[in-house]
């Protein structure tokens, strides 16, 4: 019996290196959060672009880069997003763009660590994000098709985002950790 509640990942490119853009329509980037100490609270980002190059041989060669428009944040409830736009979270004003730029790339099988710099309303710092390969394919239509599932876990007070408010019992409103959560589809160009 499989723990995995998929189908087993189709897998039928030896080697995958090459230039890719990701698939919008079949990639999440989300992120959750802890309200009030006592749930998760989880959204994603609806507008983005990025590229990749995948070099298998050298992965150090890889290269990734990715921009997230801050005003589709969506979490679902509305009044939530128009906060997080505000100056309070996002302020997407002045910074309508988040982006991400690796700086190295590395590769152990199917394990790939991605670093780079993480740019949040004008701040940037390093991250590391572990992926794991999800599979490749060639799609009915002819696009050669990769897959990655990656996380990583931040303080969002690193780059700024410091609002809050103090809850009567103790504790914070909003959790400093966020855990970021990508499920990648990228078509070889």
């Amino acid at each position: 019996m499989t723990n995995s509640p998929f189908d087993p990942a189709t897998t039928v490119i030896e080697d995958i290196a090459g230039d890719y853009t990701l698939d919008v329509a079949h990639t999440r980037l989300g992120f959750s959060a802890r309200h009030a100490m006592v749930t998760t609270v989880r959204g994603a980002f609806t507008e983005f672009e990025g590229t990749a190059r995948v070099d298998t041989a050298n992965p150090a060669n890889s290269k990734v880069e990715l921009t997230i428009k801050a005003d589709s944040i969506d979490t679902g409830v509305a009044d939530r997003d128009a906060h997080l736009r505000s100056a309070d979270f996002f302020e997407i004003e002045s910074h309508p763009e988040i982006t991400f730029t690796s700086t190295n790339v590395e590769r152990d099988g199917d394990d790939w660590t991605i670093t780079g710099d993480l740019t949040i309303t004008g701040t940037t710092k390093p991250i590391s994000i572990e992926f794991e390969s999800t599979g490749s394919a060639r799609d009915p239509f002819g696009n050669l098709r990769i897959g990655f599932e990656g996380s990583t876990t931040l303080s969002r007070k690193e780059w700024g985002l410091t609002w809050n408010a103090a809850l009567e019992t103790g504790g914070f409103l909003v959790s400093d950790k966020i855990k970021l959560e990508f499920d990648i589809s990228a078509i070889q160009k």
